[in-house]
């Protein structure tokens, strides 16, 4: 029997078998091309496991003239999502509102989002960010990004700045110097698992395209000093905004710029962008009397009067085209020197009619009246200073005590500084230097100077505003023992903006000086705002702000006078025993305790003690002569810059110490 013919199976399994090498060819040819030459296909199975997420750069570092940090970046973890991977967004929604503790809305929101990679939530705490990891959700991540920190809060709020979310500084010198100070963006590689969750590398140094450094010309020390003689004032007189300004006449290097009210740039969101500002800076206002001294210079530089000239006060009243001029006392005949000292608006009237409006403002403008100081701080007021050619009789009189122009505290102090300075004016400035990236600290460009007047006259002038701190001066609440100390008190009537009038209820209080008057080391310009009371004039209550930041700051210079010396000639200073606690006081037991031991000392060293629970003024007995001490706040201790334990220098390293009240402590 013949068998099956299975020609035709065989054949058919045969083009089975090349139809299917055939196709599988295609595939691998299609592969190929998708895989070598066109790179769609390779772009969108990378897509699918991997992408790239760009993050902020950290920016460098703002510190003080002797390295302590104003402003630093931290890396803080904030949560990521990418939108398209997200399985169940209403789910992942309740599920990171509850770890968050935020409206689930809000992360729905930002969830639905249709772009590639969505910030969820920035700068979450290391808590939040480790329930969010084991939650392990699909299209969820952690990152590291940069997060900028002020160590020392309101400390310098307004000078030091803040930079927003997204890395940009918007206020003061984080403004001012951010092209120094921002880094370069960096891309960080991302890759899902095959539950589409984010895994981003943990690899890449979050430091390595940091921005550059700025040194200050800021001392936080003397800022400290500035600050609480500035609080005590604020609380006594109850202003409704002050300053204390401090710079170097020689050098224009501004050693302090405290201002009230301030904001804490680590929660700058709470504020708004108007009280961020910088008053001593942005704002410009009515000196009053302080312009006196500049008046004076300008007579003396021309030749218009000299020491010996004497002026007929009358009786306290002097009438000019428009107004009545008005003393605070019937003076008399009084000289040149006397003028000064008693603050005379009729004396000055005379000089300024005996003067002549171009010369005076010549020297207006020779002190920088009217124009910004070149100090590069962002939208510095120019103040107002009118051509002279604009001047009515009556305002060459407004102008010689200090109405009718509008000038800024740093205005006020580099004009101050060049009398202090033999009649040169030197820019002020905030930057001491900059630091590349891994480089070395390059020192900031000198200051631009200019020859302001004679160094005769500055001298005379100078002379004469010792005077006024004198006994028979205004300005005597200013006076420091063993100390000679130039200066000048203004009040200056406020404009009331509704009625276009000077108003007799408020004042701006002001204080100029410069000390030692023999070798002047420090200029300092003191405003308060609106001092409530009866006592609302310079004199009375800015030329007392003075004395105290000024004692603070001379001797910090090494400059004393007849006060007793910092440094005791002994190796070991036993502190006086604090006050006894009150029953069931354990916090101010042990502060107690603690207070009355001595500071070890090992040479030239000393071990940093435990400052918490202390008071200020217990850890001001304690560490006299030994320690450089910043403080902080009020109340008690509640944190120190080094740590207890650490070893420094004696006086070369400055230990900060952060004071709060307790409740019911006010």
């Amino acid at each position: 029997m013949r068998g099956p013919d299975l020609r035709r199976p065989f054949l058919r399994l045969s083009l089975l078998r090349t139809a299917l090498c055939l196709g599988l060819l295609a595939v691998a040819a299609r592969a190929a091309h998708l895989s070598l030459i066109d790179e769609r296909g390779w772009k969108h199975a990378i897509d699918q496991i991997e992408s790239v997420i760009e993050l902020l750069p950290a920016r460098g570092d703002i510190v003080d003239r002797r390295g302590q940090q104003l402003a630093v970046t931290v890396m803080a973890p904030s949560v990521v999502a990418e939108p398209r991977t997200v399985s169940d967004r209403d789910a992942t929604a309740a599920a990171l509102a509850e770890a968050l503790g935020v409206d689930p809305a809000r992360v729905a929101a930002r969830l639905s989002q249709t772009r590639r990679f969505s910030y969820v939530a920035r700068w979450v705490t290391q808590e939040q960010a480790d329930r969010i990891r084991a939650l392990k959700l699909p299209g969820i991540g952690i990152t590291e990004e940069p997060r900028r920190v002020y160590p020392f809060a309101e400390l310098a709020s307004q000078i030091v700045g803040f930079s927003n979310i997204d890395g940009e500084g918007v206020r003061g010198i984080e403004e001012q110097e951010d092209a120094v100070l921002r880094g370069e963006a960096r891309k960080v590689p991302v890759e899902r698992d095959g539950r589409q969750r984010l895994l981003l590398s943990e690899t890449v140094d979050p430091y390595a395209t940091v921005g550059g450094s700025v040194t200050l010309t800021l001392d936080a020390a003397f800022q400290a000093d500035a600050e609480t003689a500035l609080d005590e004032a604020m609380a006594t007189t109850g202003s409704a905004s002050g300053l204390v300004l401090s710079l170097d006449p020689r050098t224009g290097e501004v050693f302090s710029l405290a201002e009230r009210p301030a904001f804490d740039p680590n929660r700058f969101r709470e504020a708004s962008y108007k009280e961020t500002r910088s008053r001593a800076l942005l704002d410009a206002y009515e000196p009053g009397s302080t312009f006196k001294i500049f008046l004076m210079a300008a007579a003396l530089e021309a030749g218009a009067v000299a020491p010996g000239d004497r002026f007929d006060c009358e009786r306290g009243k002097f009438w000019v085209p428009g107004k009545l001029i008005r003393d605070s006392h019937p003076y008399g005949v009084l000289d040149l020197h006397h003028v000064l000292w008693k603050s005379s608006n009729i004396g000055v009237t005379k000089i300024a009619y005996k003067l002549g409006p171009d010369t005076h403002y010549r020297m207006l403008d020779a002190l920088g009246f009217g124009r910004p100081t070149g100090s590069g701080f962002p939208q510095e007021s120019s103040g107002l200073l009118r051509d002279w050619k604009r001047w009515r009789r009556v305002d060459r009189a407004n102008i010689a005590f200090g109405q009718g122009v509008n000038v800024t505290a740093l205005q006020l102090a580099a004009a101050t500084a060049a009398i202090a300075n033999g009649g040169i004016w030197v820019q002020p400035h905030f930057v001491l230097g900059r630091r590349a990236p891994g480089g070395e600290l390059a020192p900031a460009a000198p200051p631009v100077t200019r020859v302001a007047m004679r160094p005769e006259t500055a001298a005379l002038v100078l002379s004469m505003m010792e005077g006024v701190t004198g006994p028979e001066g205004t300005g005597k609440r200013a006076a420091l023992a063993g100390i000679r100390v130039a200066g000048k008190t203004g009040t200056a009537q406020k404009l009331d903006p509704r009625t276009g009038t000077y108003s007799d209820k408020k004042y701006l209080a002001w204080f100029v000086g410069a000390a030692p008057v023999e070798d002047p080391r420090l200029v300092m310009v003191v405003m308060l705002d609106e001092p409530k009371g009866i006592a609302h004039t310079g004199g009375a209550v800015a030329a007392p702000v003075f004395a105290k930041a000024a004692s603070a700051q001379l001797a910090r210079l090494g400059i004393t006078g007849a006060t007793p010396p910092l440094a005791p000639p002994v190796q070991a200073v036993q502190a006086k025993p604090a006050p006894a606690a009150a029953a069931g006081d354990g916090a101010s037991a042990i502060a107690a305790a603690d207070a009355a031991q001595p500071l070890e000392r090992f040479g030239d060293s000393v071990l940093v003690p435990d400052f918490t629970h202390r008071t200020i003024d217990e850890v001001r007995r304690e560490t006299i002569g030994i320690l450089d001490v910043v403080v902080s706040g009020e109340g008690r201790a509640v944190a120190q810059e080094p740590p207890p334990g650490t070893i420094v220098n004696g006086r070369g390293r400055p230990v900060l110490v952060r004071f709060e009240r307790g409740p019911g402590e006010g």
